[in-house]
């Protein structure tokens, strides 16, 4: 399918210069002389290097036709994850590398969607939010509840973290898989 140049926005997957390419960032510019572009900053799937390209909005791109499937998350081997489709049951290995700092809120039966082109994964989406264990926190000091002081705490998978002084030892919380933030306590 074929997108105009303007049309490239942050998450669009195209086909450019014979690979595809994740826009990362994009920026419409309108110059005083010339015409309008689009500043797009792409990353390239298959082996990470960045590249800033322009795009007129005559100019015309190739979008790319991702698979998107729900995968299990089954164990962990090393640095090796499997994963099995909720279709067909078949299993896929994905390396640690691959997956990113991500890796440390998997947990058993979780599902992820798996991005894939032409039978390649290309990319891995985790739910947005995780209750996780606090194991290990400092204590609260008495009389700063009325100030927003958060404190370091450490989760049960491994992640540090800060959290509001209420949050103590053994406590569930709702944590963000993108970077780990407090979210909320667990219900």
């Amino acid at each position: 399918m074929k997108i105009s140049g303007s049309d490239i926005k942050p998450g669009t997957v195209i086909e450019h210069e014979g690979s595809l390419w994740l826009a990362v960032k994009s920026q419409a510019v309108k110059p005083g002389k010339g015409g309008a572009y689009n500043q797009v900053e792409l990353k390239n799937l298959i082996d990470g290097t960045k590249l800033n390209t322009r795009f007129r909005s005559a100019e015309t791109v190739e979008a790319a036709q991702l698979e998107r499937k729900d995968y299990q998350f089954l164990y962990a081997t090393g640095d090796t994850f499997t994963f099995m489709d909720q279709e067909s049951f078949e299993q896929i290995e994905l390396e640690r590398d691959f997956i990113g700092d991500g890796a440390a809120f998997l947990q058993d039966g979780m599902k992820v969607m798996v991005n894939s082109h032409n039978g390649r994964a290309l990319s891995i989406t985790l739910p947005v939010h995780v209750v996780q264990t606090v194991v290990e926190c400092e204590p609260t000091v008495r009389g700063a509840t009325a100030t927003a002081v958060y404190k370091q705490a450490v989760l049960d998978n491994g992640v540090r973290t800060t959290v509001p002084p209420f949050v103590s030892v053994g406590e569930r919380i709702v944590v963000a898989t993108e970077d780990g933030a407090y979210v909320r306590r667990a219900e």
